[in-house]
């Protein structure tokens, strides 16, 4: 299936993986680039030198495009930038709007510009920046997350944009596919439906839950970085939201000293993260400390299979997804639907 978006990149579906902290490692991402889609690696949890070292794994898998995630307000950012210009990776995605520089100098390397955006008036600021398409994410989606229900969002930003729109935020299957498609996408991008993948690294027991999850075990909170972040309803979650200030401000230390000694960060530096996730909202100190540290919350569930002591980021769709099929099959399942649903219209 030939759209704006398998132009653009390369692919041959226009399916995308998205950069999932922990979870799009190399081998997550090369599997899905063999399967035909874009699949992006997660280098925010990654130092310099682990990225280069994941990209160049990824090449060694595969010879079909790719693309890093980064965090545009990383302190590295620029040299996370020459890393991907250096290795010749095909797409650069962000979370946050890049700056118009930043934009710029990825474009004059040949590398395509894809970020993210929760709302209109992001797209239209990032497609006059000079952004190459844009992804655009529905409430429904996982981890930090807007209100606004996907149906809704997407033709706004298809409508006020000339770039390609991928749509994000509920999309599991073929149907799906048409469905955005139909809203004026060229593409969707999943998140949850390729962490229950059997190439996701993800722990067999972490899956298990996702799997057991119906529609209503996931949950919108701010109790973890005082941002909407849509997440399994765990118990560690639930610790979150019935702790007062004292109690989160004494979790949020001990579990911030346990980042500490993981990345190496002075509790100063820690501090100036945690107030620069802000973006000026009113969070209490706890809340500054947890946005900091949110990655090694994260990293407990997604990596070491500790459900009890992290959280665990995840889309709407996550209560309808009930296998673990291969990226590979995924894909072609996803292709087949979407084939069938088409033939299966009307004629006008």
């Amino acid at each position: 299936m030939e759209t704006a978006l398998t132009r653009l990149v390369g692919v041959a579906h226009p399916i995308v993986q998205t950069g999932m902290g922990w979870v799009a490692g190399p081998r997550l991402v090369s599997a899905t680039a063999n399967a035909g889609a874009l699949g992006v690696l997660a280098s925010a949890t990654m130092t310099t030198d682990e990225l280069r070292a994941a990209v160049r794994e990824v090449k060694s898998r595969t010879d079909r495009p790719f693309g890093v995630n980064l965090r545009a307000d990383a302190g590295d950012a620029r040299e996370r930038v020459r890393i991907i210009v250096d290795e010749g990776v095909r797409v650069a995605s962000f979370a946050l709007a890049p700056s118009r520089e930043l934009i710029a100098e990825l474009k004059d390397a040949g590398v395509v510009v894809i970020p993210s955006v929760g709302a209109r008036r992001h797209a239209e600021k990032v497609a006059a920046w000079g952004a190459d398409a844009v992804v655009v994410q529905g409430g429904e989606g996982g981890g930090h997350t807007g209100e606004v229900a996907t149906t809704v969002l997407l033709p706004q930003v298809a409508d006020a944009v000339g770039i390609p729109v991928i749509a994000a935020g509920g999309f599991h299957d073929g149907r799906g596919l048409v469905a955005a498609l139909s809203y004026g996408a060229a593409g969707i991008a999943m998140g949850t439906r390729f962490l229950l993948t059997a190439e996701s690294t993800v722990p067999d027991a972490v899956k298990a839950m996702y799997l057991a999850a119906t529609v209503r075990d996931v949950t919108v909170t701010t109790a973890v970085d005082g941002l909407p972040h849509r997440m399994l309803r765990t118990e560690m979650v639930a610790a979150l939201e019935r702790a007062g200030r004292v109690g989160a401000l004494v979790q949020a230390v001990r579990r911030a000293a346990g980042f500490r000694r993981l990345s190496g960060l002075s509790w100063a530096a820690m501090v100036r993260d945690g107030l620069a996730m802000r973006h000026g909202r009113d969070l209490s100190w706890s809340q500054v400390l947890l946005a900091a540290n949110t990655p090694v919350l994260l990293r407990a569930s997604m990596v070491e299979g500790r459900t009890d002591l992290g959280v665990m980021a995840s889309g709407q769709v996550a209560g309808v997804i009930e296998d673990l099929p291969n990226c590979e099959e995924l894909v072609t399942r996803i292709m087949s639907e979407a084939a069938h649903v088409l033939r299966s219209l009307p004629s006008a």
